[in-house]
């Protein structure tokens, strides 16, 4: 099998030939692990340091980029693999996936809990922390996406961020009134030079940096990401605009919004309304 992998992961598929896997199993575990290799060395990681934390992450990461809990549930399927040819199973015990429910529903929050969120992260007095919550639930960006801004991104004469994804395409986004304010205050306080958002030493904030300021308002990016979708579309606002702002790479992901705000009872009533004369 011809192969352009790191020596880890071909080393790894020489082991899973000996294991008996078939030429398409080797194939697609060869694709996701080079997937997450760039992920990981995206984030100064590599492959054979990887802990448990760095396999919820991406997890994560994949979820919050749309991908389905069948597709996170398989390249989980991958790591499991790996971590037994490493000898090291316990890098994939008790790894979280959002397998969503019955009902299809979406998790997001209410107005009322909009409002006491922001409340609460006022009260943290951290400018930065402000800024970041108001950016996500405003714009609807990923984790990924928030930690690669730069200052340089943000232009305040037309209100807009720019905004670069995992596959290096770029989108405009504009920039609501209370947002800009925050950034103003924020980029005041801290004027960071070059990365938009910094940590106390003044380095680029990482996504596992965010994770764990958001777990301490219990909330999580991927839940304001939802919230900024479903806003939108619960104000009429048509799917392709959304999916356009969202970034999302199939208006499928985009669809799953406007089905979770009709209520069972409009379905009933569009029949009754509709063949309520009829014989």
């Amino acid at each position: 099998m011809q192969r352009s992998s790191s020596p880890t992961i071909d080393q790894f598929l020489t082991w899973l030939e000996r294991e008996g896997k078939s030429s398409n199993t080797i194939l697609t575990y060869q694709q996701e692990l080079k997937k997450y290799e760039k992920w990981l060395q995206d984030h100064n990681q590599r492959l054979l340091d990887i802990t448990q934390q760095d396999v919820q992450d991406y997890i994560r990461y994949l979820e919050e980029m749309g991908k389905s809990p069948t597709t996170t549930d398989k390249v989980l399927g991958v790591m499991r693999t790996f971590a037994k040819y490493l000898k090291r199973p316990d890098i994939t015990f008790d790894i979280k996936i959002n397998q969503g429910n019955k009902k299809d529903e979406i998790e997001t929050l209410t107005i009322e809990e909009c409002e006491a969120l922001l409340s609460e992260v006022k009260e943290s007095e951290s400018e930065r922390n402000i800024a970041i919550v108001y950016m996500l639930l405003h714009t609807g960006i990923r984790v990924s996406e928030l930690c690669a801004l730069n200052v340089s991104d943000i232009n305040f004469l037309t209100k807009q961020v720019t905004v670069k994804d995992n596959y290096e395409d770029k989108r405009i986004i504009p920039l609501s009134n209370e947002l800009i304010k925050h950034l103003s205050d924020y980029l005041g306080a801290v004027e960071p030079e070059k990365p938009l958002f910094i940590s106390k030493t003044n380095d680029r904030l990482t996504e596992r940096s965010v994770q764990y300021m958001l777990k301490k308002f219990n909330i999580h990016a991927q839940k304001l990401r939802h919230t900024f979708c479903q806003h939108m579309i619960n104000k009429g606002v048509g799917l392709e605009v959304v999916s356009k702002l969202a970034g999302h790479r199939d208006i499928n992901v985009t669809k799953r919004y406007a089905k979770s705000r009709i209520p069972e009872t409009e379905f009933e009533n569009a029949i009754r309304r509709t063949f309520s004369n009829e014989c």
